[in-house]
């Protein structure tokens, strides 16, 4: 499979690894983000105003990208206001609270069950359920927001995404890709997704508890503070009180009856959705949509409960400050997501096709090209193929390349029994660094929902994912 890599090419590379050097620094990299858009449209179009106008459309063709993300945040964060300033989401978790007693527990609980949603309906719908509903009580036994939010990254967009056993999306496009049976990469995930996990997890556990016992500052710097308008509503009686991520709100009073019976409504609508998720098969944006509507419908009952008279217009006010704050929110990430949907499908959609023949998207290529620099065996090509899906994960899908890693990883193997595990390999590495973990914008569900800097989540998983990559290939070379 020989593909010419061109100047595009290697731009995009440069500017990847100027881009990484800066996050590493905690730096903001917006500028240089817009300065590769620039400098990839001049390649492109050879023309400066081909290269400006290519900037705009790259803005838009990431938020289009990003839209439904931005609206479930968005809607869920709605929800909660008018749920804390109700006081009805006290009532919901008071009976969590009995199990929940330890930030150990909370942190293990919150990425367990995260696990499990997620392998039923994906990361994404299962966010906002599980944020909802367990970051409170998190919260009050005393995980950081930082540490759920770390939880629900792991546990969800890496382990029950990159086994997807139950839905079986990711196995199913690289075993095709492959030629190989389903049922044989998901067989040879399964060590490799328990190894990865385990070691990811238990790392990042140690050093939250390790932040925590040392008295250093464990939660993160907050891109929401302050943000979002949360002056009282004329019809607000003012009873202070805060939420998660440092957003102060005012209480609505409301009565203990009506506010336990929509304690006992809430989870019951929201159990009603997994159970269609389950019977009408739905899944990704599908579900994602399901859970979006109810939240809709549960803020605007409990508004007009909660408000009477000035219910409608309280409603209006609920969302304006629910998409103030995911527009703010995903203000920082748009330029990124651009840069690097560029590597995609984005690049022959903004511009007249500048890809040679033959080319699969530039990040594809380069993992193409990588795979082509080193010797075809076995355990070179477990190495290759870990760092080849990585690459292929930086567009922030996860799922974008996983065809490509299969393709590679039968290239690579040596026999019929190291085809699977190459791929499943491959098939890791890809989502584990591209499904909600290490890339910025794709980790903004969980980011947002626990109220914390997506770029600084992505920073403390940096550590974790990398060495359970590195564990994991060693493990994948002795299974070979």
């Amino acid at each position: 499979m020989n593909i010419q890599l061109t100047a595009l090419h290697y731009v995009y590379l440069a500017f990847i690894v100027l881009i990484i050097a800066v996050m590493i620094r905690r730096r903001d990299t917006t500028i240089i983000c817009v300065a590769g858009i620039m400098t990839i449209g001049l390649l492109a179009t050879e023309t400066l105003s081909g290269s400006v106008a290519g900037i705009f459309s790259s803005f838009i063709y990431a938020t289009k990208e990003l839209l439904s993300t931005i609206f479930i945040i968005s809607i869920i964060v709605a929800m909660s206001r008018v749920l804390i300033r109700t006081g009805i989401n006290e009532v919901m978790v008071t009976p969590v609270t009995r199990f929940i007693r330890s930030p150990q527990v909370a942190y293990w609980g919150i990425g367990l069950i995260m696990m499990v949603v997620s392998l039923f309906f994906w990361p994404s719908p299962a966010v906002a359920l599980v944020g909802a509903v367990l970051l409170p009580v998190a919260v009050r036994v005393g995980l950081p927001p930082i540490g759920a939010a770390i939880a629900m990254n792991l546990f969800g967009h890496g382990i029950a995404l990159s086994g997807d056993y139950i839905i079986q999306g990711a196995p199913k496009l690289t075993a095709d890709a492959a030629g190989l049976p389903v049922t044989s990469v998901m067989t040879a995930s399964i060590p490799l997704v328990i190894v990865m996990g385990t070691v990811s997890t238990l790392t990042a556990f140690w050093m939250l508890r390790k932040e925590m016992k040392s008295g250093s500052p464990v939660h993160s710097p907050n891109v929401t503070s302050g943000t979002v308008n949360t002056e009282p509503s004329s019809s607000s009686k003012a009873v202070s009180t805060s939420q998660p991520g440092n957003l102060p709100v005012e209480r609505q009073v409301m009565s203990p009856r009506l506010k336990k019976a929509f304690a006992l409504l809430i989870p019951l609508l929201f159990a009603v959705d997994v159970i269609l998720m389950f019977v009408l098969k739905l899944q990704g944006g599908d579900a994602t949509a399901l859970i979006g509507g109810t939240a809709v419908v549960i803020l605007i009952a409990v508004t007009l409960a909660a408000h009477r008279h000035a219910g409608t217009e309280e409603t209006t006010n609920y969302l304006i400050e629910g998409f103030q704050f995911g527009f703010k929110v995903f203000g920082p990430v748009i330029p990124i997501a651009a840069f690097f949907y560029l590597g995609d499908a984005a690049i022959t959609e903004l511009f007249i096709n500048p890809l040679p023949e033959g080319s699969h998207g530039i990040v594809n290529d380069l993992g193409v090209a990588l795979a082509g620099l080193v010797p075809l065996n076995d355990t070179v090509g477990a190495i290759t193929m870990t760092v080849t899906g990585a690459v292929t994960g930086m567009d922030g899908s996860g799922f974008s390349g996983i065809s490509l890693v299969g393709s590679i990883a039968s290239m690579f193997a040596g026999s019929a029994d190291s085809a699977p595990v190459l791929t499943a390999l491959g098939q890791v590495a890809a989502i584990w660094v591209g499904g909600g973990t290490l890339i910025p914008w794709a980790l903004i569900p969980a980011a947002a929902i626990c109220g914390v800097n997506p770029f600084e989540l992505a920073r403390r998983n940096l550590k974790p994912v990398l060495l359970g990559l590195t564990v994991t290939t060693i493990v994948a070379i002795f299974l070979i």
